[in-house]
């Protein structure tokens, strides 16, 4: 289902429903989208929705009203995900593709360890429409429209102690999103990898549960993570990828020109997103290192991790049908 062919197919839907409903209530019901986000105001990720909506209304011309839900005030990502494939309490948001492994096998695979090189490689890979096929699975199976693809973030292990090296990091207890290759890649690198919920790993490292999390700079920062773990242990092994996505169900009910300017507005959203948080990161450590906060640890054996992974990866590739993005991907 590529994108030309999905928005006909909605659009078509809607002119349907639009044209059994009277005239006058078409021009007077208001059009009100109500979008999530875990974070704050600061985050890269409400600024990157912050964005979206300027877009939309940029693009589309008319009164459009959004609410944007900051701060897990409707839950978190999961949740977020589940409203938009029901068609209810939210209508856009950005999510991690950990949270899609249900409807789509292969979306946790781009947001994997060691799959972008870099946030230069990962422009190149959005810009090359390579992720397209996981898109549109997410889409046909649960009715959620992958519109632009923020993230960019750096992401390292933070934990209660420095680690330099794989011996140290030989039965770490650490958190890991809940799709499953992480925990494969973790534990063959050799930690003991734990799938906990987002907003409980800060009094699970408080408490020993565990005694480290991974995640990228504005994570840390907006939660605090330093608090509990303040060595920034730089394993450099992911760059995230956060899809700004949108209900379909929404969508279907949507003017053709208002999903238009959705869809245009969510990719600029995207690769604003992406700028911002990449271009932000040195800045936010550089200031929790002065103050004190955190220590960020050089960890030097990166190339020895990686090479642990691999296998794993290409393995799980194989498995979920995911060998031809992976190929693709590994050749940009």
């Amino acid at each position: 289902m590529r994108r030309r062919s999905f928005l006909a197919g909605i659009g078509a839907t809607t002119a349907a429903a639009t044209i059994g409903l009277p005239s006058t209530l078409r021009a007077q019901t208001p059009i009100t989208l109500n979008g999530a986000v875990q974070f704050n105001d600061d985050h890269a990720f409400n600024r990157a929705l912050l964005r979206f909506e300027e877009l939309v209304k940029k693009y589309y011309g008319k009164p459009v009203n959004f609410t944007l839900h900051r701060n897990s005030s409707l839950g978190l990502e999961k949740q977020y995900f589940e409203y938009m494939s029901q068609g209810k309490a939210v209508d856009y948001g950005i999510v991690s593709p950990a949270h899609m492994s249900t409807f789509a096998k292969a979306a946790p695979f781009i947001d994997a360890p060691f799959v972008f090189k870099g946030i230069e490689h990962m422009n190149k890979v959005v810009e090359a429409n390579i992720l397209a096929p996981v898109a549109d699975e997410v889409a046909a199976k649960a009715e959620v429209v992958l519109i632009g693809y923020a993230g960019g973030g750096i992401r390292n292990i933070f934990a209660n102690k420095p680690l330099k090296n794989l011996a140290d990091l030989k039965g770490l207890k650490v958190r890991v999103q809940g799709a499953p290759i992480w925990s494969k890649t973790f534990a063959a690198v050799g930690m003991s990898p734990t799938v906990i919920a987002y907003n409980e790993i800060y009094n699970a490292i408080q408490n020993g549960v565990i005694s480290a999390g991974e995640n990228e700079a504005a994570g840390v920062e907006a939660m605090k993570f330093y608090e509990v773990a303040p060595h920034l242990n730089l394993t450099q092994h992911a760059v995230s990828i956060r899809p700004i996505c949108f209900s379909v169900k929404t969508l279907k009910t949507l003017p053709k020109d208002l999903q238009d300017a959705i869809m245009k507005a969510g990719k600029e959203a995207g690769d604003y997103g992406r700028q911002l948080e990449s271009s932000e990161e040195v800045v936010k450590l550089d200031t929790l290192e002065k103050a004190g906060k955190l220590k960020r640890v050089p960890f030097e054996e990166r190339d020895a991790m990686k090479k642990l992974a691999d296998p794993v990866m290409a393995t799980y590739a194989k498995e979920i049908g995911a060998e031809g993005i992976f190929e693709k991907i590994n050749a940009v």
